[in-house]
């Protein structure tokens, strides 16, 4: 029989886990207080590119949930470093949002439409035509094409938008080429996040919604997983998979106790 694992680092989804619909999910602001109360190191982690850490930490506080920005990892961040050491001082054509286009320039990447090295797409909310098609040609042209995170479709009051992975979907049929996805179920999200409060995968939690992304991911990298059954996974899909997170809790307030 194993011994439980140690616990002293903690990495969490935002969106299912923490907040719903811009709503703190009951047990998230005391699950949040006791790690910064024993002084854990943790990251709250998303797929979305679109916001900054300082946006996102804005609109946990508008929830009633408090998160510094140095405490929030994004596929943006995680993308801007992957870049930034596979070509330092790099150039790029980008598709996307504030968060994204600040984490690429913080990381020394030049952002141009004239022979990039690499075409980067991530979210936005109003996808332009006239820039897809452009990412095409580049394409075409030589460049390398990366993206922020592989979710085809994302919320909105009057439904499901497109999202990056659908967009992705139609540049790679066009250009025959698909992308290098970055985050979420990329195992290195959570390798860079990891890497940035210095922990280590073997006393790490990852707190998750998703099987398909959290989960996987974090059982690739080598952490202990939580699914919370708050947001997308039902208990009744996961038997559907055939790997298992490290235990099933219904929300995150059964978690504030493994802190």
């Amino acid at each position: 029989m194993t011994s439980p694992r140690a616990r002293s680092a903690w990495l969490t989804d935002m969106d299912g886990v923490l907040v719903h619909e811009g709503h703190a999910i009951a047990g998230a602001a005391e699950f949040l207080d006791r790690l910064q109360e024993l002084r854990r190191p943790f990251l709250v982690l998303t797929n979305n590119s679109i916001y900054t850490p300082r946006d996102l930490s804005a609109r946990l506080e508008a929830s009633g949930l408090r998160v510094p920005e140095d405490s929030i990892w994004t596929s943006a961040l995680a993308t801007a470093q992957f870049l930034s050491e596979q070509t330092p001082g790099g150039s790029a054509y980008v598709i996307g949002e504030a968060g994204l286009t600040t984490a690429l320039h913080e990381a020394g990447f030049v952002l141009t439409e004239t022979a990039p090295d690499y075409v980067v797409l991530g979210e936005t909310r109003t996808y332009s035509f006239t820039a897809i098609t452009r990412a095409c040609r580049l394409i075409d042209g030589g460049a390398r094409f990366i993206a922020t995170n592989p979710d085809a479709s994302g919320p909105s009051l009057e439904g499901r938008l497109p999202a990056t992975g659908a967009v992705a979907a139609m540049i790679a049929t066009v250009t025959g080429r698909k992308p290098y996805t970055v985050g979420k179920p990329n195992p290195m999200m959570f390798r860079s996040a990891l890497n940035r409060i210095d922990a280590h995968s073997e006393t790490t939690v990852m707190v998750g919604d998703r099987m398909d992304t959290d989960v996987v991911a974090g059982i690739e990298a080598g952490l202990e997983t939580v699914l919370v059954l708050t947001g997308s996974t039902a208990r009744a899909e996961v038997e559907a998979f055939p790997f298992r997170p490290s235990r099933i809790v219904d929300s995150i307030a059964d978690v504030v106790d493994l802190v």
